[in-house]
């Protein structure tokens, strides 16, 4: 175990040259998120082989998996915040107790979530209507909530070893995950014969394996910088505050996009059919395989933006942020000229089947059109990272409110029902809203930031900003 003198070499990294932080944390998170990826378009294959109703299912249920993953990986990124601060401040006690709290709330959210989840997933019907489709978003959705504590564990004790520069066992805790799922995939699903509920036991039971390890790391042989002292442990509502602080914008910003999930399938299903949930669904899919590199990036801001914050060395939060931002711009150029070129493949993957074949040509077009937003994903994704680094959660969650609700459903809206253009109003209201999000969270981060500056550094900060 690690005691307060003996800083690990993921430590020392985020301390140092934020660039090079940026680079060292975001790169093994990158491997693990591209098997993630992998996973995710395995699991969306193997699912459209069932039909059009499967992927719809799926889709039906895939806002509330996605709220409950929101919230874990919400706690996640406030406990991680609390820690890297602390970590800037040479706070070692106080991270520790920051995790000992965060496991407390792990329990008790995963407690609540599963009951109400398993209880409440018959009546998702109400979403469905009666028919095949509402017996398998029963069926996917039940199972989904079983396996809450673990996917909470999971989201939270990874971030929480980002959050003290050790991204590489985060991201071999993830990627084991991932193949375990890939490989479960068809043997659950069509093997065993247990269809839609096949993929989501293959979910479950790959989060497992990642829980084992870390249990291990954590708990018996206790090698990491930050420690979990449940002996002698005293409840401080401080230290609780301070993570939801982060924590609760954080998961309120995955709900929100959760809802605007629910939201848009409402607004699909007044201009359309299930097939146009099935198309969003699965095209959607295809935008978070894309974005996964930007979601990479992005857990390395918080934590260098986190440290820079706790040892008052603006500057060097200002660098890490630009440095990130230049960094995504590019990628996500790169990512929209690709898929813009390959969307005929690219669909062609998911449509395959006969039951889904006719979803083809609608596939194709949100391909096309969801690309434009990627190259500004960046400038809002990164500035909201940078906010949750620094504590200011809330800073995050307005932005993304503003970009999923206010923006995204209303121009939806607006487009597909008022103006009459169906589906493809959808699609643009997609597009519009992300990029508008995206320049104002970019513009409040640079004045948030300028403001610090002005405050002057800290006794702990660089003079250069960086090492």
């Amino acid at each position: 175990m690690s005691d307060s003198g003996d800083m690990t070499a993921g430590v020392r990294t985020l301390l140092g040259d934020p660039k090079a932080a940026i680079r060292a944390l975001a790169w093994p998170m990158m491997v693990a998120m591209a098997l993630q990826t992998l996973y995710n378009l395995a699991d969306t294959i193997w699912v459209a082989g069932l039909g059009a109703d499967a992927l719809a299912a799926v889709g039906f249920v895939f806002p509330f998996f996605f709220a409950v993953f929101g919230l874990a990986n919400g706690l996640g990124v406030g406990a991680g915040s609390a820690i890297s601060r602390r970590i800037g401040r040479k706070d070692k006690a106080g991270a520790d107790q920051v995790a000992v709290h965060t496991m407390v709330l792990l329990v008790a959210v995963s407690v609540v979530i599963t009951i109400a989840g398993v209880l409440g997933a018959p009546y998702m019907s109400v979403l469905t209507g009666p028919g095949p489709v509402a017996e398998m978003t029963t069926q996917y959705a039940q199972v989904i909530f079983y396996g809450t504590i673990f996917m909470l564990f999971t989201a939270i004790v990874t971030a929480m070893l980002r959050s003290e520069g050790d991204a590489k066992r985060a991201m071999y805790v993830m990627v084991a995950s991932s193949l375990v799922n890939i490989v479960l995939d068809p043997v659950f699903i069509y093997v065993l014969g247990m269809g839609v509920a096949g993929a989501a036991w293959a979910t479950i039971v790959s989060f497992i394996v990642a829980v084992v390890p870390m249990v291990w790391w954590l708990f018996i042989r206790q090698d990491t910088y930050v420690s979990v002292p449940f002996s002698g442990f005293r409840f401080q509502p401080t230290v609780i505050r301070e993570i939801l602080s982060v924590g609760l914008p954080a998961a309120f910003m995955q709900m929100s996009m959760a809802a605007t999930t629910v939201c848009l399938n409402v607004i699909i299903m007044l201009v359309a059919t299930t097939d146009g949930v099935a198309i969003y669904s699965t095209g959607w899919r295809v935008v978070m395989i894309a974005i996964t590199p930007l979601i990479a990036i992005t857990t390395a801001v918080v934590s260098v933006s986190g440290a820079a914050y706790g040892a008052r060395d603006y500057l060097k939060m200002e660098i890490g942020h630009l440095y990130a931002i230049k960094l995504g711009f590019g990628i996500g150029c790169v990512i929209a000229v690709l898929t813009f070129i390959f969307a005929p493949q690219i669909a062609l993957i998911f449509t395959f089947s006969e039951g889904a074949a006719h979803l083809y040509d609608e596939l194709v077009f949100f391909i096309r059109v969801i690309c434009i937003f990627y190259p500004t994903t960046a400038l809002g994704m990164f500035s909201s990272g940078l906010f949750q680094g620094t504590g200011k959660g809330l800073n995050a969650l307005i932005v993304t409110l503003l970009r999923t609700i206010v923006l995204t459903v209303t121009v939806s809206f607006g487009l597909a029902v008022v103006a009459g253009w169906g589906l493809h109003g959808v699609w643009w209201g997609l597009v519009i809203g992300n990029v508008i999000g995206s320049l104002v969270a970019f513009t409040w981060a640079r004045l948030y930031t300028k403001n610090l500056k002005k405050t002057g550094p800290g006794p702990d900060a660089s003079p250069s900003g960086s090492a």
